[in-house]
């Protein structure tokens, strides 16, 4: 991978999320310009909460949806993992196993690549679920799409939210200034949320600049929200890994052309 030579990215990422990609973009020549455009905090009720997570015998399969899934599960519940004694748990990505596996619980499924619901999804051990009763450990506000297919396949569904995402409360100075001198190259987003609340937070008088640059997403489906906002130029990076992210920020630098 060639230097990034002083290329400016906007990393959006909620913050405690942020720094592995800051530290490689910067690792690699480039400037990490932070904008948390999520903040991922406790959901309010944290007994029930507790009340979930000590009755999962009853439950075939346990899935986390990522990685802030499997640590707001753990801190909810003291970080004991002793009570996850359901039959076979699945992850949706490397990260998520990772986190699980570093906690002590073993992991029973982890879907292809590109690593997210439709691929868990296309995996055999989701396609006879007829039956089966399936907790889904994710965020408020989630999608519907994995809950709703493995209903359609009949098994009985049911979601834990462990989490919540806010807009956080930033000073943006910086951000216009930079984009008033067009100093910034690229902008890395990982969620359609965090694209839309990119725009919230900055003044309208920005966004016209901001769909001119480079954008850089993990997936297809936000590919399409992005093009949906207003933004011109979008590259998807080959897998959600930061490692990914920096490749596919590295083409903008090296002249590769980007899609239109």
């Amino acid at each position: 991978m060639t230097a990034l030579n002083g290329v400016q990215v906007l990393v959006t990422r909620p913050a405690h999320q942020a720094e592995n990609l800051c530290r490689l973009i910067e690792q690699h020549g480039g400037v990490a310009v932070r904008l948390p455009t999520l903040e991922i905090v406790d959901c309010d009720d944290l007994l029930a909460i507790q009340e979930t997570l000590t009755h999962l015998d009853s439950f075939q399969w346990l899935i986390f949806v990522s990685v802030n899934a499997v640590n707001f599960a753990l801190k909810a519940n003291d970080g004991k993992i002793r009570q996850f004694k359901v039959r076979q748990i699945a992850a949706i990505g490397k990260a998520t196993a990772n986190a699980l596996e570093m906690a002590g619980v073993f992991v029973d499924l982890i879907p292809e690549p590109p690593y997210n619901s439709e691929a868990l999804l296309a995996m055999p051990a989701m396609q006879h679920v007829q039956g089966q009763r399936i907790l889904i450990v994710r965020g408020e506000g989630g999608r519907d799409e994995l809950a709703n297919t493995l209903q359609s396949r009949g098994a009985d569904v049911h979601y834990l939210n462990v989490y919540k995402r806010i807009m956080p409360s930033m000073n943006n100075a910086e951000i216009i200034l930079l984009l008033e001198q067009n100093k910034l190259d690229v902008i890395t987003a990982t969620s359609g949320e965090v694209l839309q609340n990119l725009l919230i937070m900055l003044d309208a008088t920005c966004h016209r600049q901001l769909f001119t640059l480079p954008l850089v997403v993990v997936s297809d489906r936000i590919k399409q929200i992005a093009t949906e906002l207003g933004f011109k130029r979008i590259a998807v990076a080959s897998s959600p890994s930061d490692e990914a992210i920096l490749e596919t920020v590295n083409q903008s630098n090296r002249g590769i052309a980007w899609p239109n």
